[in-house]
């Protein structure tokens, strides 16, 4: 664990530095893996942890924009706390990966196409990421570091709990590297705990669709009222475009009276590693409380841009990962039709931070530190 300059616990990166503990074996069963109790080693006063690979299986893109899914199934019969995520991929094979938790996988297969708007690969089954269930646990681009979660906070997997299933996606959105011949083992290492944690760890995943019109500026954004009785703790967030993007910035959006207090959880060049980063400051968000999210585009090409899983479309998502002392959201995602359809304004929102929302500090865009944008 590490902590800001205010004293507070954050969310850990590269800096920090994991146990080399023991790997659990592996077993198939119905075709599909499942963790075994194995070996644990101490990491220093830390609890014990323990640590699983979920790694693509040698696969071979053929097309680029190919999105890939393999499946981990979890022992029933205990429950697991996962505190830290170690990724095996660079952005030169891998564009990004997520972690899926699900009820139920899409596909019992090996492996299977799993992007809806992009090209199935011949031979390979089609699929949705989770037939039932489906939450965003983790998810890593642009040569993010790993990821340690706060102290006592975990994702709770496995036994009785929701997430019974681990699913791997990965978009291949290039394949040059495997026209050799070369197979990819893309993925990431679980450090985990069978310790129960007193925080549940979850994500909120938001998100636009929409347009950007050629040669110019354009906000996508998105805003949902938390309607459900609990008390959540966002502790980091993540940020994430294609080539457009220029910021991205998220909020909790309180009502008082007839006026609306706008509360920075965070921002970032999306350009920049797409990790998980420390909110801004302390939180939370309760019943009755908005969150919203602003990606600010700005294209310069003479045509227009849609939303899509293709190089050649554009994302916007703003993910809060936070701890709660109960249960965690039922809700998993935040999405709005993005323009021409929805803007904040037409939501009733007031007071709203139109130059905060889309501009920087001095000097920590990735304009400004060299870095051009990662896609054409």
């Amino acid at each position: 664990m590490a902590s800001g300059p205010d004293g507070r616990s954050v969310a850990c990166t590269s800096s920090t530095k994991l146990p080399p503990p023991v790997e659990d074996k592996m077993l198939w069963r119905t075709d599909i893996l499942v963790l075994f109790v194995g070996l644990a080693i101490s990491a220093g006063n830390a609890e014990n942890l323990k640590k699983f690979p979920v790694l693509m299986p040698h696969v071979k893109p053929e097309r680029a924009e190919t999105y890939f899914c393999t499946p981990i199934r979890i022992d029933p019969s205990q429950e697991y706390y996962i505190t830290a995520f170690q990724p095996n991929a660079t952005m030169d094979t891998a564009h990004h990966m997520l972690l899926y938790g699900c009820e139920t996988p899409g596909s019992k297969e090996e492996v299977w196409n799993c992007g809806e708007m992009a090209l199935a690969q011949p031979g390979i089954a089609s699929a949705p990421v989770c037939k039932t269930g489906s939450q965003v646990i983790y998810a890593w681009a642009l040569d993010a570091p790993k990821l340690l979660l706060p102290e006592g906070v975990a994702f709770k997997v496995g036994g009785k709990s929701s997430i019974q299933y681990i699913v791997l996606q990965v978009h291949y959105a290039s394949v040059e590297k495997f026209k050799d011949g070369s197979t990819d083992d893309s993925g990431v290492f679980l450090y985990y705990t069978e310790n129960p944690q007193p925080k549940s760890a979850g994500v909120l995943l938001m998100g636009t669709g929409g347009r950007i019109n050629p040669n110019s500026v354009e906000y996508m954004e998105t805003a949902c009222t938390i309607n459900e009785n609990k008390v959540i703790h966002p502790f980091a967030f993540r940020t994430h475009t294609h080539a457009l993007g220029r910021v991205v910035s998220g909020y909790k959006v309180s009502r008082q009276g007839y006026t609306d207090r706008w509360q920075l959880i965070g921002k970032m060049d999306p350009q920049l590693p797409q990790m998980f980063y420390p909110v801004a400051e302390d939180m939370v968000i309760r019943k009755g409380d908005t969150v919203a999210a602003r990606c600010t585009m700005e294209s310069k090409r003479d045509r227009i841009t849609r939303i899509g899983s293709t190089n050649e479309d554009e994302m916007c998502n703003f993910y809060i990962m936070y701890w709660t002392d109960g249960k965690v959201l039922n809700r998993k995602n935040c999405f709005s039709l993005g323009p021409p359809f929805y803007y904040w304004s037409r939501d009733h929102l007031r007071n709203i931070p139109d130059k905060d929302a889309s501009s920087l500090a001095v000097g920590t865009s990735a304009v400004e530190q060299g870095i051009a944008p990662h896609q054409i």
